[in-house]
């Protein structure tokens, strides 16, 4: 695994369902050629929440299609299928949602045992105290700023909070003298990345709102430029 990768400031991850599904190879070889570093992979499980746009058979498939790494996001109520056959399929970095895990700490050692990343994901309203004593097996902390699987409904803004709570992470995790990467999901915005990417998170899920599927060459150009922008000022 390529640890200087994960120490840079200001990774974008694409995610694949902002993606054209029905075309997923060829846009992942176009995000490739662009230098994109990774991809962001949302797995649900239809109960977690109400969505459940791609499954195991096509990461699977993926896999062997790209050396890229993946940044997967688990959202699925019954873990320990879904994280066994990841670790499995081989992906870089793999994040669950403490909210359905009973046993945070082994779900992180079982993870990090493999050779993978791995870290904690937050709704937007799950406080921060759950972190407390595991914070120091993270290898990243993913927040959401939307409420996860409602990304399709245009109503669903960010929280009010979000910038505070994200605040409040970095400021406990450079009080414990840590090395853990925030990372933050939903309608992540230019203005998001422009305010946060030189102190705040480390890494940014790039939805609609950065990717246009009918422009990825596009859309990264602008990401790279505003990525050199914000780390400069």
């Amino acid at each position: 695994m390529n640890e200087e990768l994960w120490q840079q400031k200001c990774l974008f991850s694409p995610s694949l369902i902002t993606l054209d599904l029905c075309n997923l190879e060829r846009q992942v070889k176009e995000l490739e050629a662009q230098g994109c570093p990774m991809l962001h992979v949302d797995l649900l499980d239809g109960y977690f929440s109400p969505s459940m746009p791609i499954g195991l058979d096509v990461v699977r498939q993926l896999r062997q299609k790209t050396d890229l790494p993946f940044d997967v996001h688990l959202m699925a109520n019954e873990q320990d299928y879904f994280i066994g056959e990841l670790l499995e399929i081989g992906v870089q970095q793999l994040v669950f949602h403490a909210e359905c895990e009973p046993h945070i700490d082994n779900r992180l050692n079982m993870i990090r045992r493999a050779g993978v990343r791995a870290g904690v994901a937050l709704k937007p309203a799950t406080s921060l105290t759950v972190l407390d004593y595991v914070l120091e097996k993270c290898d990243v902390v993913l927040l959401m700023l939307i409420n996860p699987g409602y990304a399709g409904s245009a109503k669903e803004q960010q929280v009010p909070y979000g910038l505070r709570k994200i605040s409040d992470l970095r400021s406990l995790i450079k009080g414990r003298g840590l090395h853990t990467k925030i990372e933050i999901d939903g309608r992540v915005s230019p203005e998001n990345i422009e305010a946060l990417a030189k102190d705040q998170a480390d890494i940014f899920v790039a939805g609609s709102t950065c990717i246009k599927r009918d422009d990825i060459p596009g859309s990264w150009q602008a990401l790279h430029a505003l990525r050199a922008r914000a780390l400069a000022e």
